[in-house]
């Protein structure tokens, strides 16, 4: 086949441009359009992050004025608008540990079962179910104490879980079972520096002895 002349080079490009330019304009347009959602979408998420930070801040700065309930309003605002955010969260946790200093253990006990319950971030489900149960304890509830903290699902709070449950059955007045959490709390640690090693030997230490133990010792 001879080579085209440039003639009819620029008349098959003419014919070609005219059969096509609707579909390249279009497809340059659809590009751009993406382009610019892109953009807007990753500065509406930046827009949104900064805002439920600076609602956080100013919760945490009512907590250091002692403005309890407003730093609760602030909360529920930041949680209703922003119901699967991670300030949500913190938020919450903020104000359970608040709430814990101040004694008021019912409303302490609220904000960490959002958390525990709710929370789309494993590891601060698992840190409020920690804080939740020890504030159960304090209640006298035990065994719901004993029955949030599920040692199958506890992953890398293994021995943290165990430990409080040793604390849970301790407070129960069952030392046996404390004895058994306290051993698999101190099996399962190893390098944990979620827990001290040493500060659970020495509740072990405490409980009393077995009746078969303190018989043979006599």
């Amino acid at each position: 086949m001879e080579d085209l002349t440039d003639n009819e080079r620029e008349e098959q490009l003419r014919r070609w441009w005219s059969e096509n330019w609707l579909w390249i304009l279009g497809g340059i347009a659809v590009g751009l359009a993406l382009l610019w959602g892109w953009q807007y979408w990753q500065k509406s998420r930046l827009i949104a992050a900064q805002q439920q930070q600076a609602a956080y801040e100013g919760e945490l700065q009512s907590l250091g004025r002692h403005q309890f309930d407003q730093a609760a309003a602030q909360a529920k605002t930041l949680r209703d608008q922003n119901p699967s955010s991670p300030y949500a969260d913190q938020a919450d946790l903020a104000l359970a540990r608040a709430a814990i200093e101040d004694r008021k253990l019912d409303v302490a006990v609220t904000h960490l079962k959002a958390v525990a319950d709710g929370s789309k971030d494993t590891e601060l489900r698992s840190i409020a179910r920690t804080r939740l149960a020890r504030v159960l304890i304090e209640q006298g509830k035990h065994d719901e104490s004993l029955a949030l903290l599920d040692t199958a699902s506890a992953g890398s709070y293994l021995a943290l879980y165990h430990d409080i449950r040793g604390d849970a059955f301790a407070a129960k007045g069952d030392p046996a079972a404390a004895r058994r959490e306290y051993d698999s709390a101190l099996s399962a640690a190893k390098d944990d520096v979620q827990v001290d090693r040493a500060w659970i030997e020495l509740k072990r230490d405490a409980l009393p002895a077995a009746p078969a133990a303190a018989a043979a010792a006599k």
